[in-house]
């Protein structure tokens, strides 16, 4: 299959359900040689193989696919490989190479399904049920697997079935059945050679020598007589591909990246010992994380008790952190909510979210103006640990004209804005929409005397404006605004403007947008 996707149902159109299992087998026929052209492009037209030493003799691990087009196999000694193919080049396995290389894909793997396995020495299995419908169906999962895996320059194989070891056979051994409807394995199988069922060599050589090329000349025979023909293996291996015998997978899991465990000699039951292991933790993970110039934005505090129970504890900053005592401030308050009971034999720290560091500089001269943005930012995370993150929020100008778009929320306390504030008066609380309001006004263009808000009226004693705001043609056409400062006769102040001008068609209208004090 060269970066094309043959599908073919046994039966008419189905849709599976998604509590049955369903399973994918990924098969890379030309693995380590992907990988090696992946390394060198210039191995792209170039005949390869990649030889272990066997008995003293160099074998074909890995052969590339114009090399396997000419004949070479893998398990061929390289000298008769030499002499099928003199130009052929040669290069030195490495140990464990495809362990570590279907570890790193299926790790790649887990964007399609939660459940993948390593299926050595060159394939995957994947989980795939109530996965697929996020595709639109397993054909469209198939061919988004395979394209995915073109572009990154490997050669797959994939099939589907409600059995592992069907759909490993039917991805390596059919020539165009890759999705296999479900209770519909045997079918499968029929055609299939015996290899399909993962058998061992010395049973496929008697399989061979019996004229059992295909399943259909033995699966229908008595399990009895299989089992004592070729053994319980042969048997078992059968009966799980048919779904007769279970058979288990054992997933990847992600590595977590700044994850560390202090496992206790004796259960711990006193506060001062949780905080001597918090401390710990946060020492050794800020350690590791200052070399790689990271910080602390989230992390995880893990207790795990004797009886099986766990407790955690968690914080965040507002800034990527190093700062021990800081982050061990954050965790304080917290520390008296764990309850030890008969004792916690083992603490974990699990840094959640990780950011860069921002440089630093020495100055020429003293300065705290750095160390100050440390300490206020250092502040924000207490009080955001305790009245909690959501209730803390700061504002940047932007770049608007209307006062209620010339605001907008910071997202980090290291955003920033181009934008200045306005040089003018702005009110303390700006109403994120402007409320109409009546008003008396003696002479146009001049501000009003008195208006009513919320059903009460409003003396004006003094006033002082217009300041006009023109509106942003680019969102939408209207009139500009004319903005005045006003005081009450109780002192309150108010930031009121008119929309328009006055003229023998328009009366303008007054909205209230603010209040200073």
């Amino acid at each position: 299959m060269k970066n094309k996707l043959l599908l073919y149902r046994l039966t008419g159109n189905y849709k599976p359900d998604d509590m049955e299992k369903r399973y994918a087998s990924i098969w890379f026929p030309c693995l380590l040689a992907n990988r090696k052209v992946r390394q060198d492009a210039a191995l792209a037209h170039t005949d390869f193989v990649i030889a272990a030493p066997v008995h003293g003799k160099m074998v074909a691990k890995a052969v590339s696919p114009g090399a396997k087009a000419k004949g070479i196999r893998t398990g061929m000694v390289v000298a008769d490989c030499k002499t099928v193919l003199p130009g052929l080049e040669v290069f030195k396995w490495e140990e464990n190479s495809e362990h570590e290389l279907l570890k790193a894909l299926g790790e790649w793997c887990i964007r399609f399904s939660p459940v993948v396995a390593i299926d050595l020495p060159d394939g995957l299995i994947i989980e795939t049920a109530g996965c697929t419908h996020l595709w639109g169906g397993e054909e469209l999962y198939l061919q988004d697997i395979v394209q995915k895996f073109s572009r990154m320059g490997y050669q797959v194989r994939v099939a589907i079935a409600g059995t592992i070891g069907t759909a490993w056979g039917m991805a390596r051994f059919s020539p165009s059945i890759f999705i296999v409807p479900p209770h519909q394995e045997k079918t499968a199988l029929l055609p299939l050679p015996p290899a399909a069922l993962r058998l061992e060599t010395p049973v496929l050589e008697t399989l061979s020598k019996l004229g059992m090329h295909r399943m259909d000349t033995f699966i229908n025979m008595p399990g009895s007589a299989l089992r004592r023909r070729f053994g319980n293996h042969f048997l078992q291996r059968l009966h799980q591909a048919l779904g007769l015998a279970p058979e288990f997978i054992e997933p990847l899991q992600p590595t977590t990246p700044y994850f560390i465990h202090l496992p206790c000699l004796e259960p711990v039951r006193t506060a001062k010992a949780i905080e001597i292991a918090l401390h710990q933790l946060l020492e050794e993970i800020c350690q590791r994380l200052k070399k790689e110039e990271m910080g602390i934005r989230a992390c995880v505090f893990t207790t795990h008790r004797i009886d099986g129970k766990q407790q955690q504890l968690k914080i965040g900053t507002g800034r990527p952190s190093v700062n021990l005592q800081h982050l061990m401030k954050l965790f304080e308050h917290k520390l008296p909510t764990i309850e030890p009971a008969l004792g916690i034999e083992v603490f974990t720290m699990e840094v959640t979210r990780v950011m860069p560091l921002a440089p630093t500089q020495d100055a020429l001269w003293h300065t705290a103006v750095t160390q100050d943005d440390a300490k206020l930012a250092e502040l924000l995370d207490r009080i955001a640990d305790r009245v909690g993150p959501q209730n803390i929020r700061r504002y940047l100008p932007d770049e608007h004209y209307w006062p209620e778009r010339s605001v907008r929320l910071a997202v980090s306390a290291n955003d920033s804005s181009p934008a200045q504030w306005p040089a003018g008066l702005r009110p303390l609380h700006l109403l994120a929409k402007p409320v109409l309001i009546e008003v008396m006004v003696l002479v146009p263009d001049y501000p009003p005397k008195s208006f009513q808000y919320q059903g009460q009226l409003h003396k004006v004693i003094k006033a002082d404006g217009p300041e006009r705001i023109e509106q942003e043609w680019w969102f939408q056409q209207g009139h500009y605004r004319d903005y005045y400062c006003i005081e009450d006769e109780t002192g309150a102040r108010y930031w009121i403007f008119r929309l328009g001008h006055y003229d023998d068609v328009h009366q303008p209208q007054w909205f209230i947008h603010g209040f200073f004090a």
